[in-house]
């Protein structure tokens, strides 16, 4: 199943309030307007976990997440869920009071919840201020119309709480005690000042100007004004975004990226990612498995058949389809590789594929392989990328990032941790070439290229070992087009499951193509832009010497891309 969930450490499912949250949603709640208007609430195991990880707490009982990232496919009720959610927030016991003995209870309009020995109890949040925040007023009433709804309905469980004196309006819902929900689109000058306890963000994928950036971000720094006691969190529910767009939903996404690579300081970020993978949409069983993958338990209200319809409807570009029915990352247009061509090549894939079978793809000592270098100094990457020459398994050993915000001030690469990890994988590895574009390092390639030169099977050119000019438009092309067709083809490996491998698989999709007098060659989107490309042209020199070391050993492969692999 294709997906993503990172959690903070020490997460626990024994250790939280989600438990007493979905008894409560299931409860009190019914589905707003819609097919199933007026139905109970009734969760599947996906959607519970998902509630339970959002009220994880720690062993004092604090909340672990203060932000949550729910990306699911077009029609799997994320806004209702947020809705629920809100209604909880708004009236249900909601934060830690104290560890269960066993036998304690929690009444509510006539129902019981009886807490198991261990179990945390709750109480309510104290003047909860709910704000639920779409970028027009038609969307947020996908979920405040929920709110309503349950709040108005003579037959829905919570229409009794009008009778402790809760009004619901069109815009907000009036709380006894100083509680209220409010919707809210993009005038973020009217949410200043505001002492948020909870905020629902939706569709985050569309929160791409900067009207919409501000409204965010002022919500946001208003959660923080009560952190101490009131534990204030938000939840992002989107649909996949559109890469370049630089929506909030991408902006989080980066950091999740920042997390699983080890780059984040102190997280409390909850991210939960699914999606549907799939290569071509004429193998119709494969797409039919991709949707059941994406929707999970939201497949039940979602006819497959229908599903594919609407994805093989001509009049739907299949790049829409891709992003909102299936939930996956899609390519600019000027992308060097689909993610759709990396994903199915990635070790995750494949090992969910064959279980066990694929354990050796890790590489192990003794191995042949080749390396790759490019870098900088202070404002971009360095990477050091490894191919291992029998099956064409691509794997990063040393990636460094120049970070964002005020650290990246007088940031430098840390060129003897580079020294130290070219040296090791010549202790670790048997390396036949070794790739390495000069600029900035050049006392370091010369370096390179006097203690390992001699050893090494394929030589960059006769005047130097190692150093191979990326600048050389015509052999850059060359070299581009032969590791993208392996890809295409199926002919290489990646590592997608390490943390250097996550952000080499991050680098290939920022590649963009642009075409040079001497042929296609990559680089980033704009001269200024910050995502980073470097460990794609490092992968891409270390397949070029792993290349050339096979056309050595054989010439006859000299001039095709296809290597035999291991039987899998």
């Amino acid at each position: 199943m294709p997906r993503r969930v990172i959690t903070a450490p020490g997460h626990s499912r024994t250790r939280s309030l989600g438990w007493l949250a979905t008894w409560w949603i299931e409860t009190f709640t019914v589905h707003g307007p819609g097919d199933i208007v007026g139905e109970p609430t009734r969760y599947g195991d996906e959607y519970t976990g998902f509630l339970v990880d959002c009220y994880a707490l720690d062993e004092n009982g604090r909340r672990l997440y203060d932000s949550v990232f729910l990306s699911r496919p077009k029609g799997c009720d994320k806004s209702g869920l947020a809705a629920r959610l809100a209604l909880f927030e708004a009236f249900g016991p909601a934060r830690f009071a104290g560890w269960a003995k066993g036998g304690e209870k929690y009444e509510y309009l006539g129902h019981t919840y009886v807490y198991q020995a261990g179990e945390p109890m709750g109480r309510p949040v104290t003047a909860p201020l709910v704000r639920i925040l779409a970028t027009e007023e038609e969307q947020t009433g996908n979920t405040y119309g929920t709110i309503h709804y349950n709040l108005t309905t003579s037959t829905a469980p919570l229409f009794e709480l009008q009778a402790w004196g809760v009004v619901a309006g069109l815009s907000q819902v009036v709380i006894p005690g100083g509680g209220v929900i409010k919707r809210s689109t993009a005038g973020a000058k009217s949410k200043d000042g505001g002492l948020e306890t909870f905020a629902v963000f939706d569709e985050t994928h569309l929160y791409s100007t900067p009207q919409l950036h501000e409204m965010y971000e002022t919500v946001v720094d208003n959660l923080g004004k009560r952190a101490m006691t009131a534990e204030p969190w938000y939840i992002e529910t989107t649909t996949m975004f559109l890469p370049g767009e630089e929506s909030v939903a991408e902006e989080t996404y980066k950091y999740a990226d920042e997390i699983g690579e080890g780059r984040a300081k102190r997280p409390r970020l909850l991210f939960d990612h699914r999606w549907g993978e799939v290569k071509d949409f004429r193998d119709e069983e494969a797409l039919a498995e991709a949707f059941r993958e994406a929707y999970g338990d939201a497949i039940a209200w979602n006819p497959v058949q229908g599903l594919i319809d609407k994805a093989l409807d001509p009049r739907k570009p299949e790049e829409r389809t891709r992003r909102m029915r299936l939930n996956t990352i899609t390519g600019a247009k000027n992308a060097w590789i689909k993610p759709e061509f990396l994903v199915p090549r990635g070790i995750s894939r494949l090992r969910r594929a064959a279980g066990a079978a694929w354990a050796w793809v890790r590489p192990w000592k003794g191995d042949t392989i080749t390396l790759g270098f490019d870098g900088a100094l202070t404002d971009d990457a360095t990477a050091l990328v490894a191919v291992r020459v029998k099956d064409l398994h691509v794997f990063p050993i040393l990636i460094q990032e120049v970070p964002d915000g005020p650290e990246a001030e007088n940031w430098e690469v840390d060129r003897v941790a580079f020294d130290a990890a070219v040296s090791r994988a010549f202790k670790r590895y048997k390396v036949v070439g070794f790739y390495a574009d000069p600029p900035h390092w050049q006392d370091y390639v010369d370096a390179w290229a006097k203690e390992f030169g001699q050893d090494l099977t394929v030589k960059s050119s006769a005047k130097h070992a190692i150093a191979w000019w990326t600048k050389r438009d015509v052999q850059m092309a060359e070299a581009l087009e032969r590791f993208q067709t392996s890809i295409l083809v199926g002919d290489v490996t990646l590592d997608d499951e390490t943390p250097f491998g996550r952000q080499m698989m991050r680098h290939f999709t920022n590649a963009r193509k642009w075409s040079r007098r001497g042929g296609t060659v990559i680089g980033k989107e704009g001269k200024n832009s910050p995502k980073k490309i470097d460990a794609a042209m490092a992968a891409t020199l270390a397949f070029k010497a792993a290349s050339d070391y096979l056309a050595k050993k054989d010439p006859k492969k000299s001039g095709s891309s296809k290597i035999p692999v291991r039987l899998r």
